[in-house]
């Protein structure tokens, strides 16, 4: 079978190296790629935003799958698109993919599911948000409504910090039009962890919990980012915790989405809160998470291809993956500056001994040719994903392999990982 994967990113990287390992596999493609996947399959010349294009590769080629990375694509309706040319996608289509593409939209579904979420109001008017934020007296989150690449969301522990995060948002339209509607919510008490779920329409199989690192900064500071990190499994997430996740959140989220007339099909990425009362939703996300998909890639002993096409076929009640039991951790390395402004074309090396690195793979992400040479091209720059007995050995193994690469003011968090050393057993 010919697959295409749609992204140019860590996480499509590390979904071309497991599907590339597929015995289903005939062909490999990925649209645009980059200098990594192009060592696994062959990059096509074609933007995630070329909906028509990639619709008319897709059919030339005889693709039997395409597997869509970013949520931007999703939004803009490529599943529509693929289906009616009768094309194979895993992805949920444009009015499903709304669950992460508008933050209001999904804050009304889930409370309509009685899913346990942050309290919230949203608002259209910066006015109206001003006159609510300054009637408030405790930390508050503000989330520009629509996609803006994890970035726009803002933990202000005082109301003038949310005033600020509003007028940002919505006055200086930092996100476009992407925060034309707010959501201001309370700031909920906890540890944060990831659950990724496969889901056909009826069913849904969830993967291993992980735990991303979302800040720029070590112990959680400064700006929110893509994702600075991550690791598989998250010891906070118990049995019980995931029980509750499934039942409480998942099931009626994909019940409400059929009720709606709209099914859910592809990748559920519930964002939680481990809250003192027991798990609460943050968000969803549509696709694969970043740098999630990472850690999970390299644990996932099972053919990722084969469980893709039976979330398509609706088939997920005949999947059983099996995982590695050793954890994984992934460390981002990024250009510095980011999340802020920061320049490319930053010659990278040691990536070649990095890699020799026991049970370790180097993801890229933002990253290009440049006469020969491998440089920096974007803000997250390389994923560096490693595998050991314990979490501590996949610490000290990930960190070992980051010192070994070297870019010019590169930057990267050195506690990943840190709070899974002091979490209880999730046993």
């Amino acid at each position: 079978m010919k697959v295409l994967i749609i992204g140019s990113g860590g996480r499509e990287h590390a979904l071309a190296w497991k599907i590339a390992q597929s015995k289903l596999l005939k062909q490999l493609f990925c649209a645009p790629g980059n200098p990594g996947t192009a060592e696994l399959a062959q990059n096509v010349a074609l933007g995630v935003d070329d909906i028509g294009e990639l619709v008319k590769f897709a059919k030339g080629e005889s693709i039997g799958l395409t597997v869509v990375g970013p949520e931007a694509p999703l939004a803009e309706g490529i599943v529509d698109a693929f289906k009616a040319e009768g094309l194979n996608i895993f992805g949920p289509s444009a009015q499903a993919a709304k669950i992460e593409a508008d933050k209001a939209f999904c804050k009304q579904l889930v409370r309509s599911a009685s899913v346990p979420t942050a309290k919230a109001r949203i608002f259209d008017d910066l006015d109206a948000a001003r006159k609510y934020i300054s009637s408030r007296d405790e930390a508050l989150v503000v989330k520009a409504s629509g996609l803006a690449a994890g970035k726009g969301v803002f933990l202000c522990s005082e109301p003038k910090e949310a005033l600020a995060a509003a007028q940002k948002i919505m006055a200086e339209e930092a996100f476009g039009d992407a925060g034309r509607t707010i959501v201001v919510e309370e700031m909920l008490k906890g540890q944060e962890a990831s659950i990724l779920a496969l889901v056909d329409g009826t069913n849904i199989y969830v993967l291993e919990s992980s735990q991303d690192h979302k800040a720029i900064g070590d112990g959680d500071t400064g700006p929110n980012t893509g994702g600075m990190g991550a690791y598989s499994p998250a010891p906070v997430v118990s049995e019980e915790v995931m029980a509750q996740v499934v039942s409480d959140m998942l099931v009626p989220t994909v019940d409400a989405m059929n009720r709606a007339g709209t099914p859910y099909r592809g990748l559920l990425y519930a964002g939680i809160m481990i809250t003192p009362a027991g798990p609460k939703l943050l968000e969803y996300n549509c696709r694969f998470g970043d740098p999630e998909t990472q850690p999970l890639m390299v644990r996932l002993k099972s053919d990722l291809l084969a469980a893709l096409l039976a979330v398509c076929r609706g088939e997920l009640d005949k999947v059983d993956l099996e995982w590695d039991p050793r954890p994984a951790l992934c460390v981002v390395m990024a250009s510095g500056g980011y999340p802020g402004s920061y320049e490319k074309g930053k010659v990278i090396a040691g990536l070649d001994q990095a890699g020799k690195v026991e049970d370790t793979v180097v993801f890229q992400a933002g990253t290009a040719l440049l006469d020969g040479e491998l440089v920096t091209s974007g803000g997250r720059v390389l994923g560096v994903t490693s595998m050991g007995d314990d979490i501590t050995q996949a610490k000290a193994r990930a960190y070992e392999a980051v010192s070994k690469i070297n870019f010019e003011a590169a930057c990267y968090r050195r506690d990943i990982s840190d709070k899974a050393l002091s979490a209880p057993s999730s046993s």
